[in-house]
């Protein structure tokens, strides 16, 4: 038994739409089955002015596509678009090949990246509201329950069964993500005080690697789409004493399933919390702006668009040439160079985080009394206090701290001398 299927691909340009944009799409789609555990044999390309709701490309392509598949020993085909269930099932009939879309393929690689119970009930979940309006495909023969006393009649078929069993999947699955909801927002409030990043980008773009050099932790990295499945929060040290939260999560892809994008919802949160965005683009790709774009299209969709930016231009020891470096500098005029691999630019990267932390914060010198356990630990969890000092019962502290959390404390703030 061969390990690897032999994969036909299918791409569709659309009247109007621009090839090289479906060329594009199509390699990531070949990344995307190689991750999935495939071997691209074809590509097929077709153009058309129309989707035909039957076969999605038309009965004569299928029937072309159906002789290269008999021929070149095609095992899968998959489409760069979404397929309905009917569509889905007229391509079978006619090239006797199993055939999936891009959703399933990236469903498919999402299940076997997941590692803990939270990303295996999101992806389980976003793979049971794909499956629940597919199940008739599933399930053409019906089978009926027959013989003895209670049981005449017509019963129930075996798709009604599955659809009830899915439905409740569904159901057991949202309150178990609730919960993990709910444990994270408990984790989260206790974070107050601290200026939390959030790292996002394009699939293997290097997130992780740089997550790794700045906060010396050790997320699993590789040269693999979606490697990362689960959010994973760090402290991150800057200069001048300051401490911030930075949390790496999944990377994003254009086209990416909708139920993913809610299913990840709660994993994404951190993402949606965040003060700054950092953005990690790969210089080294050859359409590393229109992976920006996507990644920016795709924080809209989960409601953190708008959000405080820095770009990060990743993998710039990969780029030979000099010209394109200087013109990504140019048109990225604030963004920062780094080599997530080798370090550099990693300290440049950390002084432009702490001018964001600190553009936030006031440095104001406070007066409280000995006996006010109460504000004292108050200034200490949601600043950065820099000296102390014990005078006529009195603790003077020189701190510096989010003007949002200064409220509490205008009553004792003094001028620094």
């Amino acid at each position: 038994m061969k390990d690897r299927e032999r994969v036909l691909l299918v791409g569709v340009v659309m009247d109007g739409e621009g090839r090289e944009a479906e060329e594009e799409s199509m390699d990531e789609l070949a990344s995307l089955t190689a991750t999935a555990g495939g071997d691209v044999a074809v590509t097929v390309f077709q153009e058309r002015k129309s989707i035909n709701p039957s076969t999605f490309i038309g009965r004569g392509k299928a029937e072309e596509i159906a002789a290269t598949c008999a021929a070149e020993g095609i095992d899968l085909i998959v489409f760069d678009d979404d397929l309905s269930p009917a569509q889905a099932t007229n391509l079978e009939k006619i090239t006797g090949v199993r055939v999936i879309d891009r959703s399933q393929l990236i469903l498919d690689i999402f299940a076997l990246g997941a590692r803990t119970s939270a990303a295996k009930a999101q992806v389980e979940l976003a793979q049971m509201q794909y499956t629940l309006p597919r199940l008739k495909r599933m399930w053409e023969h019906l089978s009926r329950i027959t013989g003895g006393i209670g049981t005449r009649g017509p019963g129930e078929t075996q798709l009604e069964v599955d659809r009830r069993r899915i439905r409740r999947r569904i159901f057991t699955l949202k309150k178990t993500l609730e919960k993990i909801e709910r444990d994270r927002a408990t984790r989260t409030a206790r974070r107050k005080g601290f200026v939390k990043l959030s790292l996002v980008g394009y699939t293997n773009a290097g997130k992780s690697t740089l997550f790794n050099s700045l906060t010396r932790a050790d997320v699993p990295t590789g040269d693999r789409l979606f490697e990362t499945l689960d959010a994973t929060t760090r402290t991150l040290k800057l200069p001048m004493g300051e401490i911030v939260l930075l949390s790496d999560t999944v990377g994003f892809i254009r086209k990416i399933p909708h139920h993913l994008v809610a299913s990840f919802r709660a994993t994404l949160e951190c993402v949606v919390e965040a003060d700054l965005i950092l953005h990690v683009a790969d210089l080294g790709h050859p359409q590393y702006e229109h992976q920006i774009g996507t990644v920016r299209e795709v924080m809209e969709e989960i409601g953190a668009g708008g959000k405080p930016e820095l770009l990060v231009l990743n993998k710039v020891d990969v780029v030979e040439n000099e010209a394109l470096l200087k013109t990504a500098r140019r048109e990225h005029e604030e963004a920062v160079p780094v080599s997530a691999v080798h370090g550099w630019g990693i300290d440049a990267l950390r002084e432009r985080v702490l001018e964001f932390v600190m553009g936030r914060k006031a440095e104001v010198f406070i007066s409280l009394p000995g006996s006010d356990g109460k504000l004292l630990s108050y200034v200490e969890r949601f600043g950065t206090v820099t000296s102390r000092e014990v005078r006529d019962g009195k603790v003077g502290l020189r701190v510096r701290i989010e003007r949002r959390y200064l409220k509490p404390l205008q009553e004792y703030i003094e001028p620094i001398a």
